[in-house]
């Protein structure tokens, strides 16, 4: 079978970093067509820079890198240093990046893109804040029914939430963005703070990463122990979970992942649960599916195959 085409929207970001290496490091499987870079963990100039590090890490500086929205569709920017550094990367030592930011603006792109593409051929991954995609869908609506797939880290349920009590952070930080993708009838697959929980991140694998000796394995271990460090704070634990790969994860290994269809909505007028991914996970409310919402997760199977792709890179 032929590779299946996708698009990242990304806002690295260590396990953003993660996910962008696991794709790049599984070509027979995915063909990555570009890094489209949103603000959220960092503001823009920071996320779209550490987005070409890490294409010219994984050694493929011929994915271009589209630059999109610097803020929310209507909400002030709120970003995570304090998880993941100034940095937007701290942990790993990447030299400036040489390649250039495409001039066109992430959004066009996608329009153009996935207009230009036959009907179902492209999924998008989004890693970060949805307001690329989701000015894309109010831009040119007719781009709705050609996306195959939009595959989306963000979320959350009986966890909760990750940066107020009802909302994880990617939808916290656009939730109008998340209501209008949520809204638009495209096949969405949710990857919440319930599943990605599940991916604990220990140090022994850190260790095994660093083990690789290649020096993707030695600067993504770096950024690991990095990440751990905050989480250690967090949960008080040792391991600490790695989120976004768990969207690429999805896509090699759909059989690792368990979960089921629902319907969900996005809160955007409560100052209390604002970002809220509201799940009907039982079916209460009758409505219609709108989304696949992954639970569960084998993730020592996750991490062996993500350390296999990941030893493939330079």
């Amino acid at each position: 079978m032929a590779p299946r085409k996708i698009i990242i929207d990304t806002d690295p970001g260590q396990d953003d970093a993660f996910a962008i290496l696991f794709a790049l490091g599984s070509p027979e499987d995915l063909e990555v067509l570009a890094l489209t870079a949103s603000a959220g963990n960092t503001p823009l100039a920071v996320t779209a820079r550490n987005a070409r590090q890490l294409l010219e890490l994984a050694g493929r500086p011929d994915i271009p890198l589209f630059a999109g929205c610097p803020r929310p569709m209507v909400r002030p920017l709120i970003t995570a240093e304090y998880v993941h550094g100034e940095t937007g990367l701290d942990g790993c030592d990447l030299p400036p990046p040489r390649i250039a930011v495409q001039a066109e603006h992430a959004v066009p792109f996608l329009i153009r893109t996935l207009m230009d593409a036959p009907e179902g051929e492209i999924t998008v991954c989004t890693l970060g804040p949805m307001t690329n995609l989701a000015m894309a869908m109010v831009m040119e609506p007719r781009i709705v029914p050609r996306i195959r797939e939009v595959v989306l880290m963000g979320g959350g349920f009986f966890e909760g939430g990750n940066i107020t009590a009802a909302a994880e952070f990617n939808i916290f930080v656009d939730p109008h963005a998340a209501h209008v993708v949520f809204g638009s009838g495209v096949k969405l697959t949710m990857v919440p703070i319930d599943c990605t929980y599940k991916a604990r991140m220990t140090r022994q694998w850190i260790a095994r990463l660093r083990g690789l000796g290649n020096r993707t394995g030695l600067q993504a271990a770096g950024m690991g122990e990095f990440y751990q460090r905050y989480g250690n704070t967090k949960f008080a634990t040792a391991d600490y979970p790695l989120h976004d790969p768990c969207v690429i994860g999805y896509l090699l290994a759909p059989q690792l992942f368990g979960g089921r269809d629902c319907y969900v909505a996005i809160e955007t007028t409560s100052p209390e649960t604002l970002g809220m991914t509201v799940v009907d996970w039982w079916g209460v409310t009758k409505r219609p599916p709108n989304c696949r919402v992954l639970r569960d997760l084998d993730s020592p199977a996750f991490y062996e195959l993500m350390l296999e792709r990941l030893a493939r890179l330079p």
